[in-house]
Formats: C-alpha cells, sequence, structure tokens
C-alpha cells in the first residue's frame, strides 16, 4: 500500500511521504485497480438480477473511491468526525461487497483496503489492535457468507495484516529519522545565525565605539589646531574601518579567531582616546589556549560597555588562569537594568567552556563584569541574571 500513512505520537496524522493530493490519487488510484476483478464479479454474476449486480458494482466503487478520496480528506483535515466516518464508511462497503459476492473469488483478502485505513488513522498501538480486530471480522464474515474460507486462506489474511503492520512500523520510524534529521538541519542553521548575529555584535560594537572615539578625539584636536596629532587619529580611523571589514567577512565566513593579545591592546587603545585610564595586564601567558578566545570577547565586550555607558575615568582588568575581571569606577547601573544582547552572548560563550558570568554594580561604585571557570568554586547565587543563565 502507498500514500501518505501514519500518526504521530500524539494521535494526529501525519503524511511521511509528502505526497501531494494527486500523486496520492495516482498511487491509491493505482493501487485500487486491484479491485477491478471484484467489480467485473459483481456485474456478472448470474445469481443476481440486473439491478442487484449494478448495486454490487457501484458498492465496490464506492469502496475504492472512499479509499482513494476518502482517506485523504480524514488524513489532511484531521478530525475525529472524519476518520470515524471514512473508517464505518470503509467497513460497511467492505461487507455489504463480500455478502453481495458470497465471500467468494478471493474477496475476503480485500479486507487489506480496511486495514490500511486502521493504520492509517489511528494511532500506532490502537490501529494494531484494530488491524487484528478486523482480521477476525473478516474471518467471520467469510464464516457467515459461506464462501468456503479455508486455513490456508485465514494464514493468508493473517500474513496479510502482520506485513502491514510491519511496513507501517518501519514507514513510522523512517518518518521520525526525516523529521529528526531535518529538525536538526533547522536547529542547524538556527545556531548559525545566532553565531553571526553574536560574533557581529562583538564585532562591529567595540569597532564602531572605538571608530567614534577616535572621531570624537580627532575632531577636538582639530578645533585645538593640532593638525598632525588629529591626522595619527584619523589614520587610526581608517586602520579600525579596514580591520573592522575583515573581521565582519571572517565572521560570515566563520573563520574569524579573537586573539586576546590583541584585544588587550586594542582595549588599551580605545580606553586612551575615550580619556579613560586603564590598568591592563602585560602578558596572556597564564591563560590556556581553548580559554584565550572566550576571555578576548569577554575583554571586548566589557571595554566597549566601559567606553560607552560607564562615564568612568579609570578600568581596571585583572586577568588569572581561570578569570576575567573588568571593573570602573564610573556610574555602575542598577541591578534591575535588563542587559542586552552582548551579555547574553557572553553568557552562552563562558558557559560553553564551563564558567559563567558575574555582572552588576560594585558596592564602592562603578561596574564589575567578569567571567569565572574556576570548578572549585562554588557558583554564586543572585549575583547577576547572567550567571544564573550561563
Amino acid at each position: 500500500m502507498a500514500g501518505p500513512i501514519v500518526s504521530d505520537m500524539t494521535g494526529a496524522p501525519l503524511d511521511p511521504t509528502r505526497l501531494s493530493r494527486r500523486k496520492w490519487y495516482v498511487m491509491s488510484g493505482g493501487w485500487s485497480l486491484v479491485l477491478v476483478p471484484w467489480l467485473i464479479a459483481g456485474l456478472t454474476d448470474s445469481s443476481h438480477g440486473v439491478p442487484m449486480r449494478v448495486l454490487i458494482a457501484l458498492v465496490v466503487l464506492a469502496y475504492a473511491a472512499t479509499y482513494v478520496f476518502g482517506l485523504f480528506e480524514a488524513m489532511v483535515r484531521e478530525t475525529a468526525p472524519w476518520r470515524a466516518g471514512v473508517l464505518v464508511a470503509m467497513v460497511l462497503l467492505w461487507t455489504a461487497m463480500s455478502f453481495g459476492l458470497h465471500g467468494g473469488t478471493g474477496v475476503l483478502y480485500t479486507i487489506s483496503f480496511v486495514v490500511v485505513s486502521l493504520i492509517a488513522l489511528l494511532r500506532k498501538e490502537i490501529g494494531a489492535v484494530a488491524a487484528v480486530a478486523a482480521l477476525g471480522y473478516a474471518v467471520g464474515v467469510g464464516y457467515l457468507t459461506g464462501g468456503g474460507l479455508e486455513f490456508g486462506d485465514v494464514i493468508g489474511l493473517v500474513a496479510m495484516t502482520v506485513a502491514m503492520i510491519g511496513m507501517f512500523g518501519l514507514i513510522r520510524a523512517n518518518t521520525q529519522l526525516r523529521e529528526a534529521r531535518e529538525e536538526l538541519a533547522r536547529m542547524a542553521v538556527t545556531q548559525e545565525r545566532e553565531r553571526i548575529a553574536r560574533d557581529l555584535h562583538d564585532v562591529l560594537g567595540h569597532s564602531l565605539t572605538t571608530i567614534t572615539v577616535k572621531t570624537a578625539l580627532a575632531r577636538r584636536l582639530l578645533e585645538k589646531g593640532d593638525a598632525e596629532r588629529a591626522a595619527v587619529e584619523v589614520a587610526d580611523v581608517e586602520r579600525l574601518g579596514r580591520q573592522a571589514l575583515a573581521d565582519v567577512r571572517s565572521t560570515v565566513s566563520a573563520n574569524r579567531v579573537a586573539s586576546l593579545a590583541h584585544e588587550i591592546a586594542g582595549a588599551r587603545e580605545a580606553l586612551r582616546a575615550a580619556g579613560i585610564e586603564a590598568d591592563l595586564p602585560v602578558a596572556v601567558d597564564d591563560v590556556a589556549e581553548d580559554r584565550q578566545q572566550v576571555f578576548a570577547y569577554v575583554l571586548r565586550e566589557g571595554v566597549t560597555n566601559v567606553i560607552r555607558h560607564s562615564g568612568a575615568g579609570h578600568c581596571t582588568v585583572r586577568m588569572g588562569p581561570a578569570s576575567l575581571e573588568i571593573v570602573d569606577d564610573g556610574v555602575g547601573a542598577p541591578t534591575t537594568t535588563p542587559a542586552g544582547n552582548g551579555q547574553s552572548g557572553l553568557a552562552e560563550r563562558v558557559a560553553a567552556i564551563g564558567g559563567w558570568l558575574e555582572t552588576g554594580p560594585r558596592d564602592d561604585g562603578g561596574y564589575r563584569l567578569a567571567a569565572v571557570l574556576e570548578t572549585t568554586r562554588p557558583r554564586p547565587h543572585g549575583v547577576s541574571v547572567w550567571a544564573e543563565k550561563a
């Protein structure tokens, strides 16, 4: 049997083959051609008059039409009345066809259409039980119609039912695997978008902040008539612009690797241009190589926020093998202030290497941002929302 079959774990029908209506009609209609012998048998049955022959033929046609059209609609509409209506119609039409043909000429094997419909429209466990019940019903009808039911026919019906249950079990498994693969693909796309957005924020946020600060410094120097120093700052702005463009290209192609040493040098220059006294590490040798990239992003974001928001006159960066801390003596920030995408991205980066992010105002004024990776230190409770999220 071919067509959009099976139901998901909640009982809602699902089309594992993603067949369009036209393709379903072609495939199921082609299978329904196996009913042609019984259509001919009904029309040529000499034991019935012409009206009864026509009626039996119409029953056979209605049985095929219900399977082709009704079953598809029941799966598409996914409503209990449609499912119940199609199943009841299939059972009644098959019963009428079997009694009309006296259970002969192998008509009992056409119960396969009912079996397919049951498995297609009912949940996995219920469908299997209903299919076995349909088999028993077919055997009972065969006995009542006196169609010469033999033990071989019973074995054939049992084999057919078991084969269909197994086949649809494979279809369900394949459907789940395909859905899992598609979900993984969607997750990969989402993660890549989030990576690009996070990296672009880190790259452009710092670069544009530094460019803005240096441009403002160059303007002030020009106003003071110090064209030589202003030219140096403008040259730095040009260099930063080119570097930002290169970083954006590397970010999009996933080739960018942040350098902690480079970020320290850039932070010193950016803080100087902003008129903020800086106390920064002079070396990164104490930090393991697998942590340096994350620390570089934390340093970049922290210094950018100091320049943008703190109004500080002094910024200190303390760095150790398992921690990086950035503090300033600025205006601080209330604990209820929602953090932006930068801290959210940092929390994800730090969490990826087994740490957490701590942010918040200092007791003696200013603000503190720290990435902590010390496994022997218990994670603090309530230090910041990002410490919890990370």
